[in-house]
C-alpha cells in the first residue's frame, strides 16, 4: 500500500486560511492523504503574539480569517522549506508577485515526483511578455501543476457556503487527485483539460471587477456596469485566444465556475470591487484603502490591469483592447 500523501498549503492569507479548513477536513476523512497539513505562514505579530504560534495554539487565522476555525491537523510553520519538506502534494495561494522568490526558497526540498495546484490569480509580466504562475512554478520546481479557479469569494467558503470551483490539469490524473483533496457537498469542482484558459480567467476577472467597482463609486449605474462586465468577457476572451501558446482555448471554459461565474461574484462582491467603489468616492491611495479595508492584504487587480496594458503595449494592441483593460490602467496609474 503507497504511503500517505503529505500536503503543504504555500500561504496562509484570507483565501490560503479558507482553503485549510476543507483540506484539513479532507485530510482527516481519507486515508490515502497523510493526517497532517502544513501550512506555511508568512510570521508576524498579532497583539504581541506570533502569528504561527496564535494558528497553532487557538486553531484560527484571527488575523485573516477571523470567526473560522481550522482543523486541529493543519500545523502552521513559519519556516517555508520546512514546511515544504517532503511534501507530495502543494498548495500555492499567496499573492502572484511573490511566487518566483518563494519557489527559490523551496528548490531541493520538494521532490520532482510532487505535484502542485496553484489559487493564484494573476499574471507575471516579464522581457518576454505574459508568463503564467503556473508556468513559473512548472519551472522553477519541475512539477506539474495544476489550477484552481473559480466564484470562492473566501469568506462565503469558510462559512461553508454552496459554490463551484474549476480546476483546470494538463494531466488529467492530478487534477483528479486534487479534486477529491478539494472537494466537499458544498465546494463542487469540475475538471477540464483548459489549464491556460482556466488561470487565465482568474487573473483578468480582477481586472474588470477594478472597472465595476468605479461604476459603483461614480454612481453610473446597473446598465453600465452591466456593459462593462459584458465587454469585459468579451476582452477577457481574446486576450486568452491571443496569447493561448497552443490555440487550445474553449470557449466553453468561460461559462465555467472560472469564467462567467466568477466575474460574476467578484464585480459584485470582491475586494478589487470594493477597493475601486472606494478609491472613487474618496480619493485616497489604494495603499491607504489597502491598509483600511484589507487588514494587510494586497489586491490583485491594479497590478495585473498595469501588467496587461504593458504586454498589449509591446505588441502594438492597446486600441483593440478599449473596455475594461485600458481604461482600468489610466485609471491605476494615479493610484
Amino acid at each position: 500500500m503507497a504511503a500517505p500523501l503529505k500536503v503543504c498549503i504555500v500561504g496562509s492569507g484570507n483565501w490560503g486560511s479558507a482553503i485549510a479548513r476543507i483540506i484539513g477536513t479532507n485530510a482527516q476523512k481519507l486515508q490515502h492523504f497523510a493526517t497532517t497539513v502544513k501550512m506555511w505562514v508568512y510570521e508576524e505579530m498579532v497583539n504581541d503574539k506570533k502569528l504561527s504560534e496564535i494558528i497553532n495554539t487557538e486553531h484560527e487565522n484571527v488575523k485573516y480569517l477571523p470567526g473560522y476555525k481550522l482543523p486541529k491537523n493543519v500545523v502552521a510553520v513559519p519556516q517555508l522549506r520546512d514546511a515544504a519538506e517532503g511534501a507530495d502534494l502543494l498548495v500555492f495561494v499567496v499573492p502572484h508577485q511573490f511566487i518566483r522568490k518563494l519557489c527559490d526558497e523551496m528548490v531541493g526540498c520538494v521532490s520532482e515526483k510532487a505535484r502542485g495546484i496553484t489559487l493564484i490569480k494573476g499574471i507575471d509580466e516579464g522581457p518576454e511578455g505574459l508568463k503564467l504562475i503556473s508556468d513559473i512554478i512548472r519551472e522553477k520546481m519541475g512539477i506539474d501543476i495544476s489550477v484552481l479557479m473559480g466564484a470562492n469569494i473566501a469568506n462565503e467558503v469558510a462559512a461553508e457556503k454552496f459554490c463551484e470551483s474549476t480546476i483546470g490539469c494538463k494531466v488529467l490524473e492530478n487534477g483528479l487527485l486534487f479534486k477529491e483533496l478539494l472537494q466537499t457537498p458544498n465546494f463542487r469542482i469540475t475538471v477540464v483539460d483548459d489549464a491556460d484558459t482556466v488561470e487565465l480567467c482568474g487573473a483578468l476577472k480582477n481586472i474588470v471587477a477594478v472597472g465595476a467597482g468605479f461604476c459603483d463609486g461614480l454612481q453610473c449605474g446597473d446598465n453600465t456596469k452591466a456593459a462593462v462586465i459584458r465587454l469585459g468577457l468579451m476582452e477577457m476572451i481574446a486576450f486568452a485566444k491571443l496569447f493561448s501558446k497552443d490555440d487550445s482555448v474553449c470557449s466553453a471554459t468561460f461559462l465555467e465556475s472560472c469564467g462567467v461565474a466568477d466575474l460574476i461574484t467578484t464585480c459584485y462582491g470582491g475586494r478589487n470591487r470594493c477597493v475601486a467603489e472606494a478609491f472613487a468616492k474618496t480619493g485616497k491611495s489604494i495603499e491607504e484603502l489597502e491598509k483600511e479595508m484589507l487588514n494587510g492584504q494586497k489586491l490583485q487587480g491594479p497590478l495585473t490591469s498595469a501588467e496587461v496594458y504593458h504586454i498589449l503595449k509591446q505588441k502594438d494592441l492597446v486600441d483593440k483592447y478599449v473596455g475594461s483593460i485600458c481604461f482600468n490602467y489610466c485609471i491605476n496609474s494615479a493610484w
